[in-house]
């Protein structure tokens, strides 16, 4: 490959990451919020379970693409 081409998928790989951490920060956000639901009526939100699931699920997907593109 050239060092164009190189260089082009290790800004790619990059932005995955920054984008891994966003999906990291709004997954904890999630349990947060199925914590304080806990708090307040005795059982999580099962919305917000599934929600967090989804993005960790999405947040992995990420993290493998940016590790392939290393």
């Amino acid at each position: 490959m050239t060092s164009s081409v190189t260089e082009e998928l290790a800004e790619l790989s990059e932005r995955l990451s920054a984008i891994s951490d966003s999906l990291d920060d709004l997954a904890i956000d999630r349990l947060r919020q199925a914590s304080d639901s806990v708090r307040a009526k005795g059982e999580p939100d099962p919305d917000l379970v599934a929600e967090e699931k989804r993005i960790t699920r999405a947040r992995r997907a990420v993290d493998n693409a940016a590790m392939l593109l290393d």
